[in-house]
C-alpha cells in the first residue's frame, strides 16, 4: 500500500471519529504510560505514592482523561484540545518533582505532547514555541519547587537540553510534515494529469470502438500468446453466421469457426487459419477464406500485420476481414458464362473453318473473287476461334504447364518466323538479339504462346516503318526476355492496368484497333505459372518494354 493510500485512509478514519474520541486518542499514549508508571511503583519505587506531587500528578492526569472525554470540544474551535498536551507538560513536572530513588527521568514523556502539539494545525512559530517552553516547565517545575539553597545548577542544565531535545523532535516532525504534504501535492498535481490523461484515454477508446463497429470490415487483434485484444461487432456477427468448434486444448469461450476454402466445401488446415498464420509472424493481404459450410458461406478476404515492441520483439498481430462473397459469386458466374458460351462457339466455328478448307482446296470451279471472299471468311473464323481460344483460357481457374529444359533462343526465333507475314503486312521490321542457346525450365508451347502474344501486340501497336526487337539477358539464376517496340506507349496509370483481363486503353479504343484485351492477363498468368514474372516499361508515345523473368534451372523454392 502506497504512502498516499495510508494517508487517505488515516484522514477518513480521523473524520469518521468525534471530536471527543480524537481528543481521547491522542491522549491515550500518554495516560497509558502514566498509568503503567504508577501500576509499577508500589513494587519498584514504593516512596513514589507517598510523594505529595504524585498524588497531584495522577489527579490531573485523571482530570484530563476526564476532559478529554467530558468537554464538548466542537464548541471551542480546533484549537481548544491542545489544552490537553500543554497541562500534560505540568503533569510530568509534577511527576519529576516525586523525588523518588531509582525512578528512571520521567522527562522523556514530554516527547508525546510535543508531537501531539507538532501534528496539530497551529502556525511553525507556535508549535516550536510549545514544544520549546512546554518541556521547559516540565524540567523547571522540580527545580523551582526546592528551596532556594538545595537548587543544583545540574537541574537547570538538564531541564535545558530536555526542551533542546524536544525542539529537535518539533522540528523533525514539521520538516517531516512539510515535505509530506509536499509530496502529498506531487502526488495530486500528478493524479490529476493522470485523470486527465485517463479520460482522455477512455474518450479516444470509446471513439475507436465506435469507428471500429461503424466500419464494415471485421477486425481482431491478438497478443503473442493468442489471447484476442479486440474483436469489433462487425467481426463478432461474421464468426455468429459459422458454427465454432473447440480446438484441443482451448478453452470453451475460445471456440474458432469453422472455414473452409474458396471451394466452401474443403476444411481449412487450424494451421492455415488467418489468425493462426498471423501469430506466426506472417505478414500477408487477399488471403481469401469461407466462414461456414456449403453455399451459405461467406467469402473473405484476409490480411495481417504484426505488432511488435520497441526491441522488435513480435507482441501480437492485427487481423482485417473484408467479405468479398458477392464479388466470387460474381467472377464465378461471369466466368461460367463466359466459359459456356467460348465453348459453345467453339464447335461450330471449328465445323466452319473445316468446311472452308474444304472449299479452298478444291477451288477449280470457283472464280477468283469467290476465293477471296472464302478467304476472308476463312481469316476471320480463324481470327474469332483464338479470340474463343482466348476467353477459355481466360475463363480458366488454372494454367497447366509441363516445364522442362528449353532452349528460349529458339522459341524466339520461332515466334518470330510466325510474326514475320504479321510484320511485313504492317511495314514492321523484326529484330532479334538473343544469344544460342540460352537454357531454362519453362514449358515450351505455353511460353512460346506467351511470346506470340506479346510481339503480336507490338507489331498491332506500332506504326507503319516501327521495329520490333527481342533481346535476352541472364544472371541469378533467371533469364530476362525483353520485347521493346516503337509503338504507341501508354500512360503510367494506362501501364498499372495492362495485364487486367479485358482492359483497352482509351487512345486504343479511339484508334479503332481491334482486339479484346486478354493476351497481356493470359501471359501474365502463364509467366507466373512459372514462378516468374513480367514487367512493362513505357511512355506515351515512345513504345514500351514488356520484361518476362523465367528461372533458368527450375521454379524458386517458394514457388
Amino acid at each position: 500500500m502506497s504512502r498516499q493510500q495510508l494517508v487517505r485512509r488515516a484522514d477518513r478514519f480521523a473524520k469518521a471519529l468525534g471530536p471527543r474520541t480524537r481528543v481521547l486518542m491522542c491522549q491515550l499514549p500518554f495516560a497509558l504510560l502514566m498509568t503503567a508508571v504508577v501500576a509499577a511503583s508500589p513494587a519498584a519505587w514504593p516512596g513514589m505514592l507517598a510523594s505529595g506531587q504524585c498524588h497531584y500528578a495522577i489527579g490531573l492526569h485523571a482530570l484530563l482523561l476526564a476532559a478529554c472525554v467530558l468537554v464538548p470540544w466542537r464548541r471551542f474551535g480546533p484549537s481548544a484540545p491542545l489544552l490537553i498536551p500543554v497541562l500534560d507538560f505540568a503533569l510530568v513536572g509534577l511527576a519529576l518533582d516525586s523525588g523518588v530513588a531509582g525512578l528512571p527521568d520521567l522527562g522523556v514523556l514530554s516527547v508525546l505532547p510535543v508531537v501531539w502539539i507538532s501534528a496539530s494545525r497551529l502556525s511553525a512559530v507556535a508549535c516550536l514555541s510549545l514544544s520549546f517552553f512546554g518541556p521547559l516547565l516540565a524540567g523547571l517545575l522540580p527545580w523551582f519547587l526546592m528551596n532556594r539553597a538545595e537548587r543544583p545548577l545540574t537541574g537547570l542544565a538538564e531541564a535545558l537540553l530536555l526542551s533542546l531535545m524536544m525542539l529537535a523532535v518539533s522540528m523533525a516532525m514539521r520538516l517531516a510534515r512539510f515535505r509530506l504534504r509536499h509530496e502529498q501535492g506531487r502526488i495530486q498535481s500528478k493524479e490529476s494529469e493522470l485523470q486527465v490523461l485517463l479520460a482522455a484515454s477512455r474518450e479516444r477508446e470509446r471513439l475507436l470502438h465506435t469507428i471500429l463497429d461503424t466500419v464494415d470490415v471485421g477486425i481482431v487483434a491478438v497478443d503473442a500468446a493468442g489471447r484476442r485484444l479486440l474483436t469489433n461487432s462487425w467481426q463478432s456477427a461474421l464468426e455468429d453466421t459459422a458454427t465454432a468448434v473447440r480446438r484441443p486444448g482451448r478453452p470453451e469461450d475460445e471456440a474458432e469457426p469453422v472455414l473452409t476454402g474458396q471451394d466452401r466445401a474443403t476444411p481449412l488446415p487450424a494451421e492455415r487459419s488467418p489468425i493462426r498464420r498471423a501469430l506466426s509472424g506472417e505478414a500477408f493481404a487477399d488471403y481469401l477464406v469461407c466462414f461456414g459450410e456449403a453455399a451459405e458461406g461467406r467469402v473473405v478476404s484476409t490480411g495481417a500485420r504484426p505488432l511488435k515492441d520497441e526491441a522488435g520483439e513480435f507482441r501480437g498481430a492485427v487481423v482485417v476481414f473484408n467479405e468479398v462473397t458477392d464479388l466470387v459469386d460474381a467472377l464465378a458466374a461471369k466466368d461460367d458464362v463466359v466459359s459456356t458460351v467460348s465453348h459453345e462457339f467453339r464447335t461450330p466455328l471449328t465445323s466452319i473453318i473445316g468446311n472452308l478448307d474444304l472449299v479452298l482446296s478444291d477451288n477449280e470451279g470457283l472464280a477468283c473473287p469467290a476465293v477471296r471472299r472464302v478467304e476472308v471468311a476463312q481469316r476471320n473464323a480463324e481470327r474469332l476461334l483464338a479470340l474463343v481460344s482466348d476467353l477459355l483460357m481466360s475463363a480458366s481457374s488454372a494454367v497447366h504447364v509441363h516445364p522442362r529444359r528449353t532452349d528460349l533462343a529458339g522459341l524466339v526465333e520461332a515466334s518470330l518466323g510466325s510474326a514475320q507475314a504479321h510484320a511485313q503486312a504492317s511495314s514492321i521490321s523484326l529484330a532479334m538479339d538473343v544469344p544460342g542457346p540460352l537454357w531454362a525450365h519453362v514449358d515450351p508451347l505455353r511460353i512460346g504462346q506467351a511470346l506470340d502474344n506479346l510481339v503480336s501486340n507490338a507489331i498491332k501497336y506500332s506504326p507503319a516503318g516501327g521495329s520490333v526487337r527481342v533481346s535476352a539477358t541472364s544472371g541469378d539464376g533467371r533469364v530476362r526476355l525483353h520485347v521493346e517496340d516503337t509503338g504507341m506507349g501508354m500512360t503510367a496509370a494506362d501501364a498499372l492496368r495492362v495485364f487486367t483481363r479485358f482492359f483497352r486503353s482509351q487512345a486504343v479504343r479511339e484508334g479503332s484497333i481491334p482486339g479484346a484485351g486478354l493476351g497481356l492477363s493470359i501471359t501474365k498468368a502463364i509467366v507466373e505459372r512459372h514462378g516468374g514474372s513480367i514487367s512493362c516499361r513505357t511512355q506515351p508515345g515512345q513504345g514500351s518494354i514488356f520484361t518476362l523473368e523465367l528461372p533458368a534451372d527450375g521454379p524458386p523454392e517458394a514457388f
